[in-house]
């Protein structure tokens, strides 16, 4: 790895699922961007036009300190409606993830796994897939699918669910991702909400033991190139 993008649904997802492995690599010299595709909150008002503006604008600052704090070199905002990305063309998210592939060139992409509760989810991987077709002047090499806590875990149907094959040690930079959860305002949340700081750890102690690690983060690798030349 040495240029990553997140693809993200929506601010505070960009940490819940990997903010532990973004310290990690940050900290090993890796150059990360992170990419949220919807507005987030607006769902929260009865309609789209009645959100809070002021609400969103202070949303999109507290992502600016949590990103500085688990160590994103930038992270941009789209304007996708929340929570109801179903209702936008596919093609038009794949165009914009396909941007943001275009302009930072990543060899790694993490995003959502297509299982998720969350529609905003689901189709932010399948905008990811679509867009990472290996065709042209392909750079990625790599796509890991993480987990949201209060989304993945909270599909009881899906037809494949969460199973995690690759894991990130992160028992000295979890605390990032509990630090940096704490810069967002209105995403606040107590135990045993499982975004909260101790329900975090719980799931970073959880993921550790599935491997030998005091804490860990886990990922599905959805897929991973090799050219003839390339070392395993």
């Amino acid at each position: 790895m040495e240029k990553i993008l997140v693809v993200a649904a929506h601010p505070d997802d960009e940490l819940l699922g990997l903010g532990g492995t973004i310290r990690r690599l940050a900290d090993s010299g890796k150059e990360i961007h992170a990419v949220i595709l919807a507005e987030g909150i607006t769902s929260r008002a009865e309609t789209r036009d009645e959100a809070d503006m002021n609400e969103l604008k202070e949303l999109r600052e507290d992502a600016q300190n949590a990103a500085n704090v688990v160590g994103y070199k930038s992270i941009e905002f789209h304007d996708f409606p929340d929570n109801r990305m179903d209702e936008v063309d596919l093609l038009d998210i794949i165009k914009v993830v396909s941007k943001y592939v275009e302009k930072y060139k990543p060899d790694t992409i993490f995003t959502h796994h297509h299982g998720d509760l969350n529609i905003d989810h689901r189709r932010t991987c399948e905008a990811v897939l679509t867009a990472c077709r290996p065709i042209g002047d392909y750079s990625v090499k790599r796509i890991y699918a993480f987990e949201t806590p209060s989304s993945t875990e909270w599909n009881y149907i899906y037809s494949e669910p969460f199973t995690p094959n690759v894991y990130f040690d992160v028992t000295n930079t979890l605390e990032a991702k509990v630090k940096g959860m704490a810069c967002y305002r209105s995403e606040s949340t107590s135990y045993p909400h499982p975004r909260s700081g101790e329900a975090l750890r719980s799931l970073g102690r959880l993921r550790g033991s599935n491997v030998g690690f005091e804490m860990a983060e886990a990922f599905m690798l959805i897929r991973e190139c090799h050219s003839v030349d390339s070392e395993l």
